[in-house]
């Protein structure tokens, strides 16, 4: 498979690839790699979510709230 960047995409690509010690070429396979893992497990926790719905195990809007405050507080 061949990607094609503009001039811009690949400066900017070779400044990051250099900042992280890389080759760009091995920066833009790990890159890729990342993006489709975290693609993979948010799908995995939505399927998950759809399936705890479909079985009735919900939670209150209080709870919710109280989980997402204890996430934004680290």
């Amino acid at each position: 498979m061949q990607v094609q960047f503009t001039q811009e995409q690949e400066t900017r690509l070779s400044q990051f690839a250099r900042n992280a010690g890389m080759e760009p070429e091995a920066f833009v396979r790990e890159a890729v790699l990342r993006v489709l893992t975290e693609e993979e497990d948010f799908h995995a926790a939505v399927r998950l979510g759809i399936e705890q719905a479909d079985k009735g195990e919900l939670i209150d809007e209080a709870e919710m709230a109280e989980r997402f405050e204890k996430i934004l507080r680290g």
